[in-house]
């Protein structure tokens, strides 16, 4: 059972003040008595001086009844008691009805030494007596004893009485004293109790000062003591509140993936790259271990040699599938006291690997898209120079080949030098507001011209009112062209490209389907590259060059715009492009 402070205080004190009271009346009473019992033999040996002072005749029986009758009018009980044991006289009793007395002992004690005292419980006066007895000496006759004997009564009332008073006051000293010590320990323990409430509060985070009373005693110094160190730990707390959240605020706007492990292996934090670069769900890793969220054996191994004191420096690490990303990891250990941590740093390096491919399919693809015409054109020139000359069909035919290969060279080179221009900021705009039927009829009337032979449905659908947009009306129709001629091209005969426009959230969106065959999922992140193909054999059938939606990309982002694909292999294509409208 728990006890508070106020009664661990209190109970002591009051134990101690009771015990002091107890054993002040305990001397109080015991001095009482002594003092009455010496004012009572005091009385008796007055009384004893006054009988040698005036002995009787103790042969007389008449003179020493009357003798004795004198003497108890003090108050006191007078016997004779002769040397046999015999009562001669008596002040209360017969003294013929009276047994012997000589085996009392303070009788025994008188005729002894001349003098007995006792203080002795009376049977037949049922109560304590204080006794005197003193012998008398009588010449040439046997000595008589003077017995004395005054009942304690009186005495025990005075001390009764006496003892009441000095009750009355040790219970107004307890009840006082008392009350000031209940009132000064539930003082104390109150302030003890805010003490530790005050601690309680601290420990929570809650660093407010504690008002202090001045009294000028140590619970007000320790108070004080303790509201400094509540102050300080505030100023820390925040100070390392404030470095936590900057370096957590660092941490989470970094590009590169950051996680910290503890020595059991398990993710103490990790910031938003690091999940998406692991592919983890919306849940929290922090807390998990890192085989659950990591499953590239290389990376766990890199952590585990960290833990053991190593920094490892991984060059290339793949994670992911759809998108394929790549990442350089760092793995550095970390030590403070008898703690271990490491702590895993990856490095996006996938868009300079994105670009490096490019860069190596750029070349590539020039150099093939170049070499082509080059080489044709070489061919059929070589061949009309030695002996096709001659036959002026052959030469017409010839001569349309290698004209049909500059104008594929000619068209290549100018999408490389738009490009080129684009990508450099070089490309002008002419940035004009546009009703959005500007920039879809005719592109709709060149494709429905180009597909006149064909068994292809196209379809429009669009709101009756739409609003302005701000673009270059010639690009934007490029752009929308581009896409109607992929369509075009991909879709086989007895299929559908639908064209939508619609307004969303201050852009308006153009959107060109078809039910053509589609792009495979892992192709589609690629599409707007430079030369990328997803079917090279038939871009080239038809004369593409492969940079129609890259400059696509380019021209609707100079527009501060958005392209995007949607697409299902066997099911078709969904393009979509934004402009921003007229504000």
């Amino acid at each position: 059972m728990r006890i508070n402070l106020f009664w661990k205080l209190s109970l002591p004190y009051l134990a101690l003040l009771v015990a002091l009271l107890a054993t002040v009346d305990f001397y109080a009473r015991q001095t009482l008595r002594q003092q009455l019992l010496h004012a009572g033999t005091t009385q008796l040996e007055t009384l004893l001086r006054l009988a040698r002072a005036q002995p009787p005749d103790f042969d007389r029986p008449e003179a020493l009844s009357r003798w004795v009758t004198w003497l108890a009018a003090s108050g006191a009980r007078v016997t004779v008691i002769a040397a046999d044991g015999t009562v001669l006289a008596d002040s209360r009793e017969d003294s013929r009805s009276m047994g012997n007395l000589a085996d009392r002992p303070e009788v025994q004690q008188a005729f002894a030494s001349g003098e007995g005292r006792t203080v002795r419980f009376s049977t037949t006066a049922n109560r304590e007596m204080l006794i005197l007895a003193a012998r008398f000496d009588r010449p040439g006759q046997a000595p008589v004893a003077l017995h004395l004997s005054m009942p304690l009564g009186q005495i025990q009332q005075e001390m009764a009485a006496i003892r009441r008073q000095l009750w009355t006051g040790l219970l107004a000293v307890l009840v006082v004293a008392g009350g000031i010590t209940l009132w000064l320990s539930r003082q104390f323990a109150r302030r003890v109790e805010r003490l530790k409430e005050f601690s309680a509060q601290v420990a929570t985070g809650d660093f407010r000062s504690l008002p202090v009373r001045r009294r000028g005693d140590e619970l007000d110094a320790l108070a004080h003591d303790w509201n400094e160190t509540a102050r300080r730990l505030d100023q820390l707390v925040q100070a390392l509140t404030e470095e936590r959240r900057r370096t957590e605020a660092i941490l989470a706007s970094m590009g590169e993936g950051v996680a910290v492990v503890d020595a059991d292996s398990r993710i103490v934090f990790c910031n938003h790259a690091f999940c998406s670069a692991v592919q983890w769900g919306p849940e929290p890793c922090a807390g998990r271990p890192l085989v659950e969220v990591v499953r590239q054996v290389e990376l766990v191994s890199a952590v585990e040699r960290a833990l053991a004191g190593q920094q490892v420096r991984i060059e290339e690490v793949s994670l992911g599938s759809v998108p394929q990303r790549f990442f350089a990891a760092t793995a550095t250990p970390v030590r403070g006291g008898a703690s271990h941590a490491a702590v895993l740093v990856l490095h996006d390096i996938t868009e300079s690997r994105r670009l490096e491919r490019v860069r190596r399919d750029f070349v590539a693809n020039v150099s093939h898209e170049l070499k082509t015409p080059l080489t044709a054109i070489q061919g059929f020139a070589e061949t009309l120079l030695s002996s096709a000359s001659e036959n002026p069909e052959t030469r017409r035919r010839f001569l349309e080949i290698i004209r049909d290969h500059a104008v594929r060279l000619g068209r290549l080179t100018d999408e490389l030098l738009t490009l080129s221009s684009i990508e450099a900021g070089k490309l002008a705009l002419e940035m004009v507001p546009l009703a959005p039927e500007q920039i879809l009829e005719p592109c709709l009337e060149l494709t429905r011209l180009r597909t006149a032979g064909r068994q292809l449905a196209i379809a429009v659908e669009r709101p009756d009112e739409l609003p302005n947009v701000r673009g270059d009306l010639q690009r934007l129709q490029q752009v929308l062209q581009n896409l109607l001629d992929n369509a075009v091209q991909y879709t086989p005969d007895g299929g559908r490209i639908t064209v939508r426009v619609y307004p969303r959230e201050g852009e308006v969106v153009f959107e060109v389907a078809d039910t053509g065959i589609g792009i495979p999922e892992a192709d589609q992140p690629r599409i707007f590259e430079r030369f990328y193909r997803v079917d090279a054999a038939r871009s080239r059938e038809v004369g593409g060059t492969g940079l129609g939606l890259s400059i696509a990309k380019h021209l609707v982002e100079a527009h501060g715009g958005r392209i995007w694909v949607e697409s299902e292999v066997g099911r078709g294509s969904r393009f979509f492009f934004t402009v921003p409208v007229v504000r």
